[in-house]
């Protein structure tokens, strides 16, 4: 026994492993407050933390920054490229207008099938029974709407007006399952290819453009947009973007699918496009809208 303790690291080794075990179990207890040693401690790491995190913050906030420059930078360069490319248009856009004026004043036609007077409406119901087919704003005929007129958002055409009151009207869109809701629509090129659009495909989620001369050639990607022809829809309102072309059941004309321009979906502010000019069957070789085969209910 004695020989037992006369082994000094025997006995230091005990004593350190027990003391070890105590503040282990000191140390796991639920306590709100640190004793000293652990103060001590924590007070230690959190000074050298705060010593090595506060310049690597500022350096990390420096790098972000100049990287941030950059990057205001690139963006700077793209939107004064992309400014000039506006400016250039709408030089050409002014040049087009003034001579389209001067055209028509030559020819003595006040007339004009692009041009409307919009009226600012906003959606205020739509049934859920027919999510696709109607919705109702809050402008009626106090404020100048009428029926058949054309109904646009920001991004193209939607649909037009079925039902009117005095103070709100009904919309009928373009992903209607109606089959007698047709819009004279036009494919814009050197040579504009004319046709209807005529139904909705609800699984692609696209509108079916028919009735297009087999002559003429359609491409993928290309704009579609409303003739102005048919009496109602004034002319050059977007429709949306061909993405395929076939052939109809007969194997004489073509049809076309198009993807539409604006979202039905997600219809909030709209406006209702009021024609300034109209056309009536027999003027200058153009038939009405329902002879086109847009119908009014």
């Amino acid at each position: 026994m004695p020989r037992f303790f006369s082994n000094k690291r025997l006995i230091l080794l005990l004593v350190g492993v027990i003391v070890l075990v105590a503040l282990i179990s000191f140390s796991l207890r639920d306590r709100q407050h640190a004793n000293l040693p652990e103060q001590i401690v924590k007070d230690v790491v959190g000074f050298g933390q705060s010593i090595f995190s506060k310049p690597a913050r500022y350096i990390t906030g420096t790098l972000d920054k100049i990287d941030g420059i950059l990057n205001t930078y690139e963006e700077n360069k793209h939107l004064k490229a992309r400014l000039k490319e506006y400016a250039s248009t709408q030089t050409e856009l002014t040049d087009v207008k003034v001579e389209n004026d001067r055209l028509r004043a030559i020819i003595g036609k006040e007339e004009n099938l692009r041009n409307y007077n919009p009226i600012h409406a906003t959606v205020i119901s739509r049934n859920p029974d027919q999510w696709e087919e109607k919705l109702v704003i809050d402008k009626g005929s106090i404020a100048g709407v009428e029926l058949n007129m054309a109904v646009i958002t920001a991004d193209g055409l939607i649909g037009k007006v079925v039902l009117v009151s005095k103070t709100t009207s009904t919309v009928e869109l373009l992903s209607t399952e109606n089959k007698n809701f047709r819009v004279a629509a036009v494919i814009p090129g050197k040579e504009a290819v004319f046709g209807l659009i005529e139904g909705y495909d609800t699984e692609r989620g696209e509108l079916i453009m028919k009735r297009i001369d087999s002559n003429f050639e359609v491409e993928v990607g290309q704009k579609v947009e409303s003739s102005g022809l048919g009496g109602i829809f004034p002319k050059g309102l977007l429709i949306g973007e061909v993405t395929e072309v076939s052939t109809d059941d007969f194997g004489l004309t073509k049809l076309a699918y198009i993807k539409p321009a604006a979202d039905f979906g997600m219809l909030d502010h709209v406006m209702v496009a009021e024609r300034t000019s109209t056309v009536t069957s027999g003027t200058d070789g153009v038939v009405a809208e329902d002879d086109e085969g847009e119908d009014e209910s």
